[in-house]
């Protein structure tokens, strides 16, 4: 991997999303989830990154 955050890809970021939630830290995988929606230039394929990782703070339940 790079230590340039500007070299990273969608893959890069969607990779570390999954990895995170792997490792049960949901709101971290919703920002890295949130950066790839964000490179991504189809609206389709941002709305369903952000519909995998949805941020964790609207959907939590007590």
């Amino acid at each position: 991997m790079t230590s340039d955050p500007a070299d990273l890809t969608t893959a890069d970021y969607l990779d570390s999303a999954r990895e995170m939630t792997a490792a049960d830290r949901p709101y971290l995988a919703h920002l890295l989830a949130e950066e790839a929606a964000q490179r991504t230039t189809d609206p389709a394929t941002a709305a369903g990154i952000r519909a995998s990782f949805p941020d964790p703070t609207t959907t939590r339940k007590d």
